[in-house]
């Protein structure tokens, strides 16, 4: 385009006139404007141009122009007019009325006048950008939407041309792999080391065929690490979009995408659907789906299984499984799917089919009907074969049927075993474990009510001779008579025990009137006295009970039991045959006879019992002819004890027959201590009690003794009960003559010894009891008694000690009468070996006036 235009003289135009001729012929829409900026001439075109507005007359050109452009158009036509005759060139839009606008292109350039005066006008051509500006935007919208497109699904553009080497990449591309926007990218090398090892050899392969432009190469993934350090999945897309002329790829456009999440969705799906397999599998469930618009089913494998099917052809929905539906179950399985699909409501059931080999199958199913995006009703659901469940499911009910009756068979049995553990074989009566138990549980409950009680411990007495004479079978009868008739006593709340061989006891509620408890005790003892008839014969035997009571439950009931012990042996020590109640001086006195036997048991495990000796002499001469051992207890605390203190106790305890051998053993050893010192002491004798007498471990315990044979006799009690036909005692007593060990007979003339008897044991002395020694010397009567013991004794060649000689008068009497030997305080009272010694060695007896 020129910088200035040259027009004729010819008069000036108006825009009313008729343009310039040159105006005219101007192929751009143009326009003359004045100095103001007013249109003063026109052409067709731009008429045309602006044929929108109504008049254009003498109009502000920049007034028909959108507000936001009319500034920078005055200040193009003020340059215009006022520059170096170069034109000015301005884009700028015009309103329309439909509210488009249209672009226009101006060219302002001055025009020279031929005429002198003329006042400075610009020729405006204008080219229409309306059609290149809707090009431009819709090509910038298009591309907005596409990389909106691509930011939007995190895909990252990648641009490789082949001809120069040059890599573009997106900002979504770098951002993808940790890289910052402009950041620069990995070469290749380094690129080809992000790879993961597993999938480098497969992605160079994919580049390369995808760089040749083949299709099947369009799309691959790999794994490549992030900035971060952990692998990522990418998606590269990629194709061809430029060939040189020979037909090669130059230019390869494509994007990349992170595909982690999707990868880990597709494991989590795989893994997912291997333990569904797995679980179906194991479980053996099959499943299908079943498409009622096209009549199809779809079964899987699981499903041909269950059913017998085999091939993998689809069912016919009203086909085969409904033909192998059990007719029993058909009609109601139909009518159930049908209710169910129609309503689309899941539901479970449970029928039977008949297979094809003729077999009953039980199946379990559950479906859900539903209807899918396509409009078909559908349903899907799963099956399994319950058979061998149901029948392990009726083995079941039949083991457990069978079980609950063993269980009730079990149940008889314990309560039968409970009853056996807990009673009496023989009376059916509660027993000693039960006893203690109800004991247990008065103890645990503390009687919180504060109800007194009462527990009579009963006893039978004389029911061994009925054992013995009669036999075990009386024996056991008199036992349940004794049960009958303690039953028949009993009140509700009462209790009553067989506890031992012939022991009861009887627990009952005590309101404090001790009459009562009297009064039970009493019939009791009159009921058990009554003779019982057995095989023709009648037993008695009767009954001895111990009674302890508390009215205010303060007692233990379990002390109470050992209080009417007490009681019982009070009661037994007082005759047998009645009833006693106990007593705390009862119970101390009793304290101290247990006290007293376990001191002795200790004394004799310490070796506290040693022998005392009383020495005896020839009533003529005074000699010693022997030596009487006496049994003492050197007591740690209490001293010397003589066996008044602790006989009774001892024998209670059966700990005599131990004193008795432990004496023996004690002074068979002084007896050879005195011999060894020149002292010769003819003999010793010791007590023997009748326990001992009886024991078949006698004659092995002697056996077992050092000693000379006329050296030891043994002194029995006239009391003790000899009968010819207690075959151990005789036999002991043979023993005891074939050792050379004398029997002597003591306390003779106050017991039941007769003359038969003294024939019998044979005895070597009788010792006369010191109770008729004492008046020998005042009364004559006293003096023919033991001057008739002396004489028969000496018709029976038995040699006579008189016991208990203190006085002169005493050893006159009894020399005269033709006693043998005297024993007493008035010649020797009882000493220890250690004083044995002096006294013998002194001859201390003869100076005393007895010897006179």
């Amino acid at each position: 385009m020129r910088q200035s235009v040259q027009v004729s003289d010819e008069p000036e135009q108006t825009p009313g006139d008729d343009s310039p001729a040159w105006l005219d012929q101007l192929p751009l829409p143009s326009a003359m404007l004045d100095g103001e900026g007013r249109i003063t001439a026109t052409n067709p075109h731009f008429r045309t141009l602006l044929a929108h507005a109504r008049s254009l007359d003498g109009v502000a050109l920049s007034a028909l122009l959108a507000p936001e452009d009319r500034a920078a158009f005055q200040g193009m036509l003020a340059a215009a007019l006022t520059g170096n005759g170069q034109p000015r060139k301005l884009e700028f839009s015009v309103p329309l009325p439909d509210g488009s606008r249209r672009w226009l292109t101006a060219t302002a350039a001055p025009v020279s006048s031929m005429t002198a005066g003329t006042s400075p006008a610009l020729l405006l051509q204008f080219t229409d950008m309306t059609g290149y500006k809707d090009r431009e935007a819709d090509l910038a919208e298009r591309e907005s939407r596409w990389n909106n497109a691509l930011v939007g699904s995190s895909s990252g553009v990648w641009d490789l041309r082949l001809d120069s080497g040059t890599m573009y990449y997106s900002d979504v591309w770098r951002a993808i792999r940790g890289l910052a926007p402009g950041e620069p990218p990995p070469n290749s090398e380094e690129w080809l080391e992000l790879l993961h090892p597993d999938d480098r050899e497969r992605v160079l392969h994919a580049i390369e065929r995808q760089n040749a432009g083949d299709p099947a190469y369009m799309t691959f993934d790999y794994r490549e690490r992030h900035k971060h350090g952990h692998w990522m999945w990418i998606e590269c897309r990629g194709a061809c979009v430029e060939w040189n002329a020979a037909g090669q790829p130059v230019r390869i456009i494509g994007t990349d995408t992170d595909i982690t999440g999707r990868k880990a969705s597709e494991e989590a799906l795989n893994r997912m659907s291997r333990r569904l397999k797995l679980a179906l599998d194991v479980s053996r469930i099959g499943v299908f789906e079943a498409d009622f618009t096209s009549g199809i089913a779809d079964w899987d494998a699981g499903m041909r299984t269950i059913f017998g099917l085999d091939g993998d052809s689809d069912v016919r929905i009203g086909g085969e499984w409904e033909d192998m539906l059990h007719p029993e179950d058909a009609e109601r399985v139909m009518n159930k799917v049908e209710h169910h699909v129609d309503n689309l409501l899941p539901f479970s059931d449970e029928y039977r089919v008949v297979l094809g080999d003729g077999s009953t199958r039980y199946i379990r199913s559950r479906t859900l009907p539903f209807i899918d995006s396509d409009g078909h009703r559908k349903m899907i659901g799963a099956n399994w074969d319950v058979t061998a469940d149901l029948a392990l499911h009726k083995e079941l009910e039949r083991a457990k049927t069978l079980a609950e009756a063993r269980n009730r068979d079990l149940e008889k049995a314990k309560e039968r075993i409970e009853h056996i553990a807990l009673h009496d074989h023989l009376t059916d009566l509660p027993n000693r474990r039960y006893l203690d138990e109800l004991l247990e549980q008065l103890s645990d409950d503390g009687r919180q009510n504060g109800s007194g009680l009462a527990i009579l411990h009963i006893d039978l007495d004389r029911f061994k001779q009925i054992n013995d004479t009669l036999g075990h079978s009386a024996g056991d009868a008199m036992l349940r008579h004794v049960a009958r008739i303690l039953r028949e006593n009993v009140r509700d709340g009462d209790f009553v025990a067989r506890i031992g061989g012939d022991e009861f006891v009887f627990v009952a509620r005590f309101d404090g009137k001790r009459h009562q408890l009297s009064a039970l005790a009493d019939r009791l003892i009159n009921e058990l006295r009554k003779p019982v008839a057995y095989e023709g014969q009648d037993c008695r035997f009767g009954a001895s009970i111990g009674i302890a009571c508390d009215a205010k439950g303060r007692i233990d009931p379990r002390q109470l039991l050992l209080n009417a012990d007490i009681a019982l042996y009070h009661a037994k020590n007082s005759g047998r045959g009645r009833y006693s109640y106990f007593s705390l001086d009862r119970h101390d006195r009793m304290k101290d006879s247990r006290r007293l036997a376990d001191e002795i048991l200790r004394g004799l495990e310490r070796d506290e019992f040693l022998p005392y000796y009383q020495f005896q002499f020839d009533a003529d001469s005074l000699d010693v002819v022997g030596a009487e051992t006496l049994a003492r207890w050197h007591h740690p605390e209490r001293g010397i004890l003589t066996p008044g203190t602790f006989l009774a106790t001892a024998e209670e305890i059966g700990a005599v027959a131990d004193i008795d051998g432990l004496i023996l053993e004690k002074a068979l050893a002084d007896l050879k201590r005195w011999k060894a010192r020149g002292l010769e002491i003819p003999k010793i004798s010791v007590n023997v009690s009748s326990r001992r007498l009886h024991d078949p471990a006698l004659k092995h315990k002697l056996n077992a003794l050092s000693f000379d044979s006329g050296t030891v006799s043994f002194e029995l009690l006239e009391s003790i009960f000899l009968d010819e036909n207690d075959e151990q005692a005789m036999e002991n007593l043979r023993h005891l003559r074939k050792l050379g060990i004398e029997l002597e007979i003591d306390d003779f003339g106050t017991g039941h010894a007769s003359i038969v008897s003294l024939l019998r044991l044979s005895p070597r002395t009788l010792k006369i009891d010191r109770e008729l020694v004492q008046k020998v010397a005042e009364s004559r009567a006293r003096r023919n008694l033991v001057g008739s013991i002396i004489d028969i004794g000496r018709s029976l060649g038995i040699r006579v000690v008189a016991e208990g000689v203190e006085t002169a008068g005493h050893v006159r009497v009894l020399r005269s009468l033709g006693c043998d030997v005297l024993q007493g305080y008035g010649l020797a009272v009882p000493m220890s070996f250690d004083d044995t010694i002096g006294f013998i060695s002194r001859q201390d007896w003869r100076r005393t006036g007895l010897a006179s």
